[in-house]
């Protein structure tokens, strides 16, 4: 059994609510055909057009966003109690080892690189760090 996608949740909505997709389009200040290819799945509503939708249909914005935007789960904690990834400890291990970051003389600016490569993907250790940080001063070293 497959999971509901957005234009599911949202079409079952209308129904639920008696709405037409015109009706629905006109609640929401664009083209039945939008609403349409909201529905098909044929296109993503903006976070702009997912906000009109939960006020007008009194759903979750939250739950509406990840239908819309599942690529992007693993940046909310749900409401439902299901958990996204919890902090990662390697990272606060590494940011608070003053000795380790001393002896590598790793700048504040760097640190904001390694935290946004901490974001995109797992990092399960301070050597991990360090061989992203030495590859990246490889990089800007070359293109100096």
């Amino acid at each position: 059994m497959s999971k509901k996608t957005f234009g599911d949740v949202i079409r079952e909505k209308r129904l639920a609510l008696d709405l037409t997709q015109r009706d629905l389009a006109n609640l929401l200040g664009v083209k039945a055909a939008h609403v349409a290819f909201l529905e098909s799945g044929r296109r993503k509503p903006s976070l702009t057009l997912l906000r009109r939708i939960s006020e007008i249909c009194r759903m979750d914005p939250q739950k509406l966003f990840l239908l819309a935007h599942p690529e992007a789960k693993f940046l909310i904690k749900l409401a439902d109690g299901e958990k996204a990834k919890p902090a990662d400890s390697t990272w606060q291990s590494f940011i608070t080892n003053s000795a380790l970051l001393a002896k590598e003389r790793v700048t504040p600016q760097e640190l904001k690189v390694l935290e946004q490569v901490s974001m995109l993907n797992p990092i399960s250790s301070e050597r991990q760090f360090l061989y992203v940080l030495n590859a990246i001063r490889l990089a800007v070293d070359e293109d100096a």
